[in-house]
């Protein structure tokens, strides 16, 4: 996502006192849109459902009700050694399981893809909070290459080779249903949602590099957001975990996920913020199904990197821009390197009317 993953506008919704807002309601309504989730791709060969970082900023923060968007451009380069080039090339049957083989070889992978998820806020309050339901897709490319020299032996016989796997694909991913729940209750913001992924995208289990994950995968997650007008200070943490089910074409099953993705940012004034972002993804559930033969496989990586954001008014509506990039770190069973997102989000402006919309920025 991202994100993400994709909310609104600026509407206190919830129970408790809210704070005098100084913070014009449209400015903050776009960052709930652009900010929070907006996507999801696929611990198979190190591949998982969910992107890490798709949450950012003010994800927790009640929205706008009605229509909006929010699209962003994701960029990524990543590598990894000899364990997970040797996973991958037994997923697409390119190396077999039952030899003795020494492979040292490395991945490396690339994709870029433009995703696209409108969304609707509800008016009328859910269990005291505010309802929104989205629906993500995206387009792209993406390539991987294994390289490396395998050395084999069956019986008494070795033989030793030099494999090069070269796969790429444009198309569409998958489909990622959305439903999210928030709550405000003064400075404090708080949030629980759940995902979906329907594998209609581009996916061949002898294929190296895919924008479809091939299998069905559900997320639930909460998440907090600490934002105070008053002062421009915003934190936002949201944890959550995947189940996946099995892969029909391989009859592999990815362990049970969790990911952790935060923000903290500092408004400048009131068009422009600046922070940091960064994200946990942990695996901690074994992989499974007969067709699982590297054990248990789980994957981890962290990632930490800077942020900016700008909002503008377009018309009669507003939008956003945020540019935030991850360096990755830690990494076990899963290729790591770096990723950019790209983000524009637009929806309704708040009514001029309004005394959130109308009231000065004030930082302490």
């Amino acid at each position: 996502m991202t994100g993400g993953i994709a909310d609104r506008k600026r509407r206190r919704s919830g129970r408790g006192k809210s704070v005098s807002p100084s913070f014009p309601a449209a400015a903050l309504s776009i960052l709930v849109l652009a900010l929070t989730p907006q996507a999801s791709l696929a611990d198979e060969g190190g591949v998982s459902f969910w992107v890490p970082g798709l949450f950012g900023s003010l994800a927790a923060v009640p929205g706008q009700p009605g229509w909006s968007l929010a699209t962003f451009g994701y960029n990524t380069n990543v590598s990894a050694g000899a364990n997970v080039a040797a996973a991958r090339s037994i997923e697409v049957g390119t190396l077999n399981p039952t030899l003795r083989a020494s492979l040292s070889a490395s991945l490396q992978a690339d994709a870029g893809f433009l995703f696209v998820n409108p969304a609707y806020v509800f008016a009328t309050p859910v269990l005291g909070g505010q309802a929104s339901i989205a629906l993500g897709g995206l387009f792209g490319r993406s390539t991987a290459d294994v390289n490396g020299t395998l050395t084999a032996s069956l019986g008494p016989f070795t033989a030793v080779r030099f494999p090069s796997i070269d796969s790429g694909v444009t198309g569409f991913g998958d489909l990622y249903p959305q439903v999210y729940l928030k709550w405000n209750s003064g400075v404090h913001n708080f949030m629980v949602y759940g995902f979906g992924d329907i594998p209609v995208g581009a996916y061949e289990s002898t294929r190296l590099a895919n924008l479809g994950i091939g299998h069905g995968a559900a997320d639930a997650g909460a998440g907090y957001t600490y934002f105070d007008p008053a002062t421009g200070h915003e934190f936002s943490a949201v944890a959550g975990f995947t189940y996946n089910l099995e892969n029909p074409s391989t009859n592999y099953q990815n362990g049970v996920d969790f990911h952790l993705d935060w923000a903290a940012s500092q408004f400048l004034s009131k068009q422009l913020l600046v922070g940091v972002v960064g994200y946990l993804y942990q695996e901690v559930g074994c992989d499974s199904g007969s067709g699982d033969r590297v054990g248990c496989f789980q994957s981890r990586v962290v990632g930490l990197g800077p942020q900016i954001g700008y909002l503008f008014p377009i018309g009669d509506l507003q939008g956003y821009l945020n540019l935030k990039a991850y360096g990755e770190f830690a990494a076990q069973d899963r290729p790591d390197g770096w990723n950019i997102w790209l983000t524009f989000a637009i929806s309704p402006a708040a009514p001029a009317s309004t005394p959130a919309a109308k009231a000065p920025l004030v930082y302490k």
